[in-house]
């Protein structure tokens, strides 16, 4: 659940996108009757209706994530904070500009940043967040620790590249495409990955003594 939720804004905008392109013309009529009032010259056209109903679908999402979590009364996670503030100054430049280019900059932003924050914490600060999110339930060597962190700065920085490669080499459809499968499959590929180089440091939980096992709960 927990990964649905923060994934969700991502496949609310395919799903927008995909639902806009399929009927240009009535999408570019609902977009200049109700969101008219957002773009520059007031009118919005059948090429840039999908992407811009989409941004508008991402943006209200996110800002609906944070309301929820407030709601309950649980904590905004600082990258979801950094995510709203991407997706509405660069998702308001999109629809103001009618220009798709704001917002294909938008997960790159994202990365970036969710890679800085891992390295400045180590680096200034001398703290590990992998460690201080998994500490309680992986025990790891200190250098494992920091191999981690840095494969995963290294990640997002790679990341943020190849997702400006893929916006600006290939088509729009092809973009959002990558936004959805590249970039979920991706962070899910890594992960296991991950977890193949670990399971080799994470150490087995200590076998019950012998005999122990044999006694039943009557002859306790």
């Amino acid at each position: 659940m927990k990964l649905l939720f923060d994934f969700l804004p991502i496949l609310l905008f395919f799903a927008a996108y995909k639902l806009a392109g399929a009927y240009p013309d009535a999408a570019a009529a609902f977009a200049t009757q109700h969101l008219g009032f957002l773009v520059a010259g007031g009118r919005v056209g059948t090429e840039e209706a999908p992407v811009m109903l989409a941004t508008v679908v991402v943006i209200v999402a996110t800002l609906g994530q944070v309301a929820w979590l407030k709601l309950r009364g649980r904590k905004v996670d600082f990258m979801l904070w950094v995510s709203l503030a991407l997706v509405v100054v660069l998702g308001g430049l999109t629809i103001w500009f009618h220009n798709d280019t704001f917002i294909k900059w938008k997960p790159s932003g994202l990365y970036w940043a969710m890679g800085l924050s891992f390295w400045i914490s180590q680096a200034v600060f001398g703290r590990n967040l992998l460690r201080l999110m998994l500490g309680e339930q992986i025990k790891l060597p200190d250098g494992v620790w920091r191999r981690l962190n840095f494969a995963w700065i290294a990640f997002f920085g790679l990341m943020g590249l190849l997702n400006l490669w893929v916006a600006y080499s290939f088509s729009r459809d092809a973009w959002v495409n990558f936004k959805l499968f590249g970039g979920i499959g991706l962070m899910l590929a890594f992960t296991l990955a991950q977890g193949f180089y670990l399971a080799k440091y994470i150490e087995d939980e200590p076998a019950a003594p012998e005999g122990a096992a044999a006694k039943s709960p009557e002859g306790s």
